[in-house]
């Protein structure tokens, strides 16, 4: 029978960490702050946020909240990220995603000091994840990684898939998984033989955004599942794996929800933690 990887109650204790961690900031009158910034009025961007700005008051965190009309143009969203640069009060920036469709992701990512890149977007802080170097890891990412540690899964020389190839869950993804040894292979909208790779695989990560993407019958007995992606089919939350079908025959796997979204919010709040530490020479 399948561990059930539980981000859930992982989050809990990580948040208790970050408490003690702020606590120990504020102690020497740093007070770490993340302005999280909307554009438009997206109705599932709202929940996230809710959630963000929960999570930051409990923790101690000070969240500075922005919003923008969707009209708003890009160069002047671009030079609103330029002041929150320059402010010395604010330690991480994020956008939240998604953004109106006339406004460029890149040109956000590239925008944001990456210092103060919260989400771990911006091409320097990828360049030097690819490089080993990973203080600053998309925050998915990270929830990723702190499953694979708290529940002792060796990566070590695994045939790990990912499916899914955007710049914000799989490609640093695949960087933190080959940083520790894993055999790494990509997988994608233009893959042809995605069930041949899932066979094959002792770990899959998938973040598609699909429903019923992964049977029972596409994985080996022993397979470790970490199901990233987040649908709503029939009024209920389900991940991209055919998560009954695929329980009895793994060895570990996370569930949708409960699994990496928790985690998700907890790992976005410590890197606040650690940008305000970097700045501070903490």
């Amino acid at each position: 029978m399948a561990i059930i990887l539980n981000g859930k109650k992982l989050a809990a204790k990580i948040k208790e960490n970050i408490k003690k961690d702020v606590e120990s900031l504020k102690s020497q009158g740093i007070f770490p702050t993340i302005c999280v910034i909307e554009v438009g009025d997206d109705p599932a961007s709202k929940i996230y946020l809710r959630l963000k700005r929960k999570l930051a008051k409990e923790v101690g965190i000070n969240e500075r909240a922005l919003h923008f009309p969707k009209e708003i143009t890009q160069e002047s969203l671009l030079n609103e990220l330029k002041k929150l640069n320059k402010d010395p009060k604010v330690n991480g920036i994020m956008v939240q995603l998604p953004v109106p469709e006339h406004i460029d992701e890149t040109k956000i990512f590239d925008t944001i000091d990456p210092i103060k890149d919260v989400d771990g977007f911006h091409p320097f802080n990828q360049g030097k994840l690819w490089q080993g170097k990973d203080n600053i890891v998309p925050a998915t990412v990270r929830a990723i990684m702190t499953l694979i540690d708290e529940y002792n899964i060796n990566v070590e020389g695994k045939n790990t898939l990912i499916i899914g190839r955007s710049t914000i869950v799989g490609k640093p993804a695949a960087a933190e998984l080959l940083n520790r040894n894993a055999t790494v292979t990509m997988a994608h909208s233009k893959t042809t033989n995605l069930s041949e790779l899932t066979k094959a695989a002792d770990i899959i990560v998938s973040d598609v955004g699909r429903p019923h993407l992964v049977t029972g019958n596409m994985v080996k007995d022993g397979v470790v599942i970490i199901d990233v992606g987040m649908n709503r089919e029939n009024g209920h939350l389900m991940g991209d794996v055919e998560y009954n079908e695929i329980v009895p025959k793994a060895s570990a796997i996370t569930p949708v929800p409960g699994g990496v979204g928790p985690l998700t919010v907890a790992s976005l709040m410590k890197q606040v933690v650690i940008l305000t530490r970097m700045q501070n020479d903490r």
